[in-house]
């Protein structure tokens, strides 16, 4: 039994589906099936009950589920415990970051670098939202500015930014409007960026449009927001997008923003950390600490 092992049957276990825990391990699922099977080949026990349309934990698969989760993240813990040991004078550490971060954030993560350049070397580390809790949930980042809702285990979230989401709109209809409702949205198609490429918060406003009546859409297959705008120039297209990223368009091909007159989402950024880093006796703590405290304080 090797630590992919129990990797493997921990993504399949959350996911109760094969194909889902492939793609989030970017594997096929072919081997994927091969490594499970091997797993309980070597245990003596089947861990899940399969056929080609349900999968579910076996009596022997939910009791190994929390244990294969200790000795994971026991294992993901070693690079953050032999430092602690040592006791080494800077510590590097990485913070995740979501694209398109507000210039308010970046400015009071480069003063948290600063402040704690003492003891810590912070670095970067770019990544969409789900990539990022996992990556601080596995030890690889100390922290991450990620966009909400995030649930889970083992993470504290702070909430530092709430930005409101409007319509991206052909300029040729809307242009010369100041709102725009969901009702006069029924006749036109919403797309998005590719999956993966937007924060989770878009599945609440995707069942809030279906809700309004507005059952058509679009995915692209790629993640470029310049793609979206081309595409909801060309008319009887919407998008949703930070109000914000108004650019002001102007002539054949244009595009404008507008606020809801109905409706007003808005699109949260948080801090997030592991709870137990951030113990009194955990490595980060003096790092957390003063995050929270640039984060938090009035401009």
């Amino acid at each position: 039994m090797e630590i992919f092992h129990l990797r493997y049957f921990v993504a399949v276990a959350e996911n109760l589906s094969f194909s889902r825990a492939a793609r989030q391990l970017n594997m096929a699922t072919s081997p994927l099936s091969q490594r499970i099977r091997d797993l309980e080949r070597e245990l003596g026990r089947r861990l899940f009950d399969r056929d080609s349309h349900h999968v579910a934990l076996t009596g022997a698969g939910a009791a190994l589920l929390p244990v294969a989760k200790d000795v994971l993240g026991r294992f993901d813990d070693i690079p953050w415990q032999l430092r602690r040991a040592l006791g080494s004078e800077r510590q590097t550490v990485y913070v995740g970051v979501v694209p398109a971060l507000h210039s308010q954030l970046r400015e009071r993560l480069e003063r948290v670098e600063e402040r704690c350049a003492e003891g810590f070397v912070v670095k970067r580390w770019p990544g969409n939202s789900a990539n990022l809790v996992k990556a601080v949930q596995r030890g690889d980042l100390a922290m991450a500015l990620v966009h909400l809702p995030v649930h889970a285990e083992g993470i504290e979230v702070l909430e530092l930014l709430r930005e409101p989401l409007g319509a991206l709109l052909p300029a040729a209809e809307f242009g010369s409007r100041s709102s725009v409702s969901l009702s006069e949205l029924t006749d036109h198609t919403y797309v998005t960026s590719a999956p993966g490429t937007l924060p989770t918060y878009f599945d609440q406003l995707r069942v809030r449009l279906k809700s309004a009546g507005i059952q058509k859409e679009i995915t692209l297959n790629i993640g470029d927001y310049a793609s979206v705008r081309e595409i909801v120039a060309n008319g009887s297209v919407f998008g949703i997008t930070l109000l914000s990223a108004n650019s002001g368009e102007s002539g054949r091909g244009a595009s404008v923003v507008l606020p809801f007159r109905d409706f007003s989402p808005a699109l949260a950024t948080g801090l997030i950390w592991r709870r137990d880093r951030a113990e009194p006796d955990g490595d980060l703590y003096r790092l957390v600490t003063e995050a929270g405290a640039v984060f938090t304080e009035a401009s």
